[in-house]
């Protein structure tokens, strides 16, 4: 009884501590952000139409910037509206004609050397990004961003900004505009990336039970110490890339590979994922695509290899709207682990997953599976169904949040004696709820710092197997 108490005593006190290092870095996150608001609460005021002070001389200088930037003269409109943004305190209508006349001109000033069209464009994003800070629906200004981007080449973040663009329900011959924007995006991608890197603390890292006894014909049976819940904080590192190469107008022949790492203090839950995939995808049309993808995948726990795995997916997507758009997954892996050979399987699962950008600012995902593992050891057959819902919102000041859950059935057969009494089959049901906020405001070489918080609950008919987790990441990602 001593050492449950201990363990209880522990998890709390980890679980106080953590949820006060939350509340530590959000604080810390909205003392910074006050700055950067302040430094731009005259240009939002003005671009809203609230009207703020100008001096003659400064609406001289718009008044001549604009009349260069009619005449085609955009690199000269750029030198009369710099000096106009260097202040703490800067109109919007001068901050929105600089990062204007900048774009225009790294995109129609002949002979202009690659490094000065490089900085044209981050001047006229910076422009952009930070009018969008302080009020982030303002559709014109994010259109303008998305335009820099797809001028740097940056196309997915082009497409990211173009899609928000969107549900902004902008004229037809805007929505049009942008629609060809997004067809050339298509045509002109190859290459895609992902990384990044995190702090996680966490309070159950391997995620097991805190049960002490187990009963076996109604006698009790103590547990080790070292099988009860283990915290600690680890590092945790991802990447990957992919290629697309054209193989003709709507046909690429996609392959990449990623990576996935997770280190905590000694080796007992360390995990290494590498996975590749190589296939054909197809464009239907302006609004459909699919893949059929050959998939390999292999893990390592500790420092040994795990289980590797053989096999397919199917992806699919579509766009039913200008604001709506659906996605679904398919797919079938062959495992073989190491030395639990028990475990050897087919492994299969499918979902699909909608998303609604109820506002340039607002958008809400709903989605859905189902898998099915089917080992030799017949205990560890099991299928699985799960929902799951979200919401992200941009909001002023510069700040993101992000809000969602997922519900768990999972059913295994068998005989689960001694964990269900009377030997019945298995029955789980996982809860999980997922926050998110980082801030775009803050930012080192494009990337701002993201802070998660995710907290699972495991509830079963099986002893040993119930759980309660809280875990959290402080990653980077890419600010816009």
């Amino acid at each position: 009884m001593a050492d449950k108490a201990t363990g209880v005593i522990s998890m709390r006190l980890f679980s106080w501590i953590f949820h006060q290092l939350l509340l530590t870095v959000l604080a810390v996150w909205v003392f910074l952000a006050f700055p950067v608001a302040g430094a731009v609460q005259t240009q939002v005021a003005q671009a809203q139409g609230v009207p703020s002070a100008s001096s003659s001389a400064v609406a001289e200088a718009l008044s001549r910037a604009r009349s260069l930037m009619d005449g085609g003269r955009h690199m000269d409109a750029v030198g009369i509206l710099g000096p106009l943004v260097q202040g703490r305190v800067i109109q919007a209508d001068a901050l929105f004609l600089y990062g204007l006349a900048a774009l225009e001109a790294s995109q129609q000033q002949a002979g202009l050397p690659d490094d000065t069209r490089t900085s044209l464009l981050d001047q006229a994003i910076a422009s952009f990004h930070a009018m969008l800070v302080q009020a982030p629906g303002l559709v014109r200004v994010r259109l303008e961003l998305a335009r820099a981007f797809f001028a740097k080449g940056e196309y997915g973040l082009a497409g990211s900004h173009f899609e928000r663009v969107l549900a902004g329900d902008p004229p037809d011959a805007v929505a049009a505009n942008v629609r060809g924007f997004l067809d050339r995006i298509r045509s002109r991608g190859r290459w895609s990336y992902k990384g990044g890197f995190a702090l996680a603390p966490d309070n159950n890292i391997g995620g097991t039970s805190n049960e002490r006894t187990i009963y076996i014909f109604d006698l009790p049976f103590e547990r080790d110490i070292e099988e009860l819940t283990t915290s600690g904080v680890g590092v945790s590192a991802w990447g990957g890339a992919e290629y697309q190469h054209p193989l003709g107008e709507d046909l690429r022949l996609r392959s990449g590979a990623e990576a996935a790492r997770r280190d905590y203090k000694g080796s007992r839950f360390d995990q290494l994922f590498v996975a590749g995939h190589v296939g054909p995808r197809v464009f239907l049309n302006r609004d459909t695509h699919a893949s059929v993808l050959a998939s390999v995948q292999q893990r390592w726990l500790g420092s040994a290899p795990d289980h590797r795995a053989l096999g397919a997916r199917v992806e699919a997507g579509h766009r039913v709207s200008r604001s709506v758009s659906v996605s679904g997954r398919a797919s079938w892996h062959d495992r073989r682990y190491r030395v639990r050979d028990g475990l050897d399987g087919p492994v299969w699962d499918a979902s699909l997953q909608g998303r609604w950008a109820v506002l340039p600012t607002v958008r809400l995902e709903l989605s859905g599976g189902y898998g099915r593992e089917r080992p030799e050891a017949e205990r560890w057959r099991h299928e699985s169904r799960w929902l799951g819902a979200g919401v992200s919102v941009i909001l002023p000041l510069g700040f993101n949040l992000g809000l969602g859950g997922e519900y768990r059935w999972t059913d295994y057969e068998g005989n689960w004696f001694p964990n269900v009494r009377d030997g019945s089959e298995r029955e789980d049901r996982t809860r999980s709820l997922r926050a998110s906020v980082h801030n775009r405001a803050l930012t080192l070489w494009g990337f701002s710092p993201e802070l998660v918080a995710v907290n699972e609950e495991r509830t079963t008919n099986a002893q040993l197997y119930d759980y309660s987790r809280t875990r959290g990441e402080l990653r980077f990602v890419r600010q816009f």
